[in-house]
């Protein structure tokens, strides 16, 4: 029965986006963007786009357990965000709980079995009340530091930066294993450009780069350089992109592209901001995200202490192999 609420939840929220984008309309594509920019490590592509249908301003999620320990209540009348979590069963009572993906398996052995997927119900900080919480950092860094990360990452992939008047009036163009960038370009200028170029180094030497057109491994380079944008506090040009170019007909390939793009989103973050996106809770309790009981956000990589807690997935494997199901 989980099984096939989950595989209704989520094909109810791609033929959304499948009807939007025939219309030629890219407004919950952008949508989707935003949301994959604001929790870059906490969900696989497709929770992100659950989120960005049922609460598009969502920025910091939590299931109602972990709100109530935090001395938050959430307010009346209040709708759920609900996602995909996997479910374990407790060998020792039977009982169904939801569990992080990022255990062992020798420690799944000895406590749970995989069960299959769930859905799981979030709320966003805006729908609780109570005891005030720290800000969350913003997630931003010194653009010329983190174009110089980016330059390190691309030569260790045995690609080139190099500078170059002669592209103008272009800002930065990709070569095959080559970028080239305009000299003199602003710091924040530049690591959007920069971005831009990689995506398209690393989308086009793919295994899979035949699988789509020109076009729409261009569009994923820009989809790519907003989200990392948006992630690290810069505001963009690629929110002008017409996202539509990555549907053209076929659901499968639009997914697939989906996919694509936030899987090299996240490997450019990892490397640009190694330390960022802790759970505000971390911030203040100085434990790790897997320390929180129902826990819906922030890597993790251990399972919960407590029987019966609710937890949202963390890294992107496990619920987007259940949801395709």
């Amino acid at each position: 029965m989980a099984d096939d609420q989950v595989r209704e939840m989520t094909e109810s929220a791609l033929n959304h986006l499948e009807v939007e984008l025939a219309a030629r309309r890219s407004d919950g594509l952008k949508s989707l963007f935003d949301t994959m920019s604001k929790f870059p490590r906490n969900y696989s592509w497709k929770n992100d786009l659950l989120i960005s249908q049922q609460r598009p301003t969502a920025t910091r999620l939590f299931t109602e357990e972990t709100w109530n320990k935090v001395g938050r209540s959430i307010n009346d009348s209040e709708r759920p965000i609900t996602i995909v979590a996997p479910v374990f069963k407790q060998d020792h009572d039977q009982a169904q709980t939801f569990t992080n993906p990022g255990v062992t398996a020798a420690k799944k052995d000895d406590v749970s079995r995989f069960e299959g997927f769930g859905p799981l119900d979030l709320y966003d900080i805006d729908q609780t009340h109570g005891m005030p919480l720290p800000e969350s950092a913003k997630t931003t860094g010194n653009p010329k530091e983190l174009a110089d990360k980016l330059k390190a990452f691309a030569t260790k992939q045995g690609i080139s930066v190099e500078y170059d008047k002669s592209i103008a009036p272009v800002m930065g163009a990709s070569f095959g294993g080559k970028i080239r960038l305009l000299p003199d370009l602003q710091p924040p200028e530049e690591l959007s450009v920069l971005t831009h170029a990689l995506a398209q180094e690393m989308l086009h030497h793919r295994k899979d780069g035949d699988r789509f057109s020109e076009k729409a491994v261009e569009t994923q380079a820009q989809a790519v350089a907003y989200v990392v944008g948006r992630a690290v506090g810069l505001e963009t040009n690629s929110v002008a992109a017409d996202y539509t170019h990555l549907y053209n007909g076929d659901k499968e390939t639009l997914t697939e592209s989906l996919s694509v793009i936030h899987e090299t989103s996240l490997k450019i973050l990892d490397r640009l901001l190694p330390e960022q996106h802790r759970s505000p809770f971390q911030e203040k309790s100085g434990k790790s995200p897997s320390d929180m009981p129902g826990h819906a956000q922030g890597e993790t990589d251990r399972a919960h202490p407590t029987g019966l807690t609710p937890t949202a997935q963390g890294p992107d494997q496990s619920d987007s192999i259940s949801m395709e199901r």
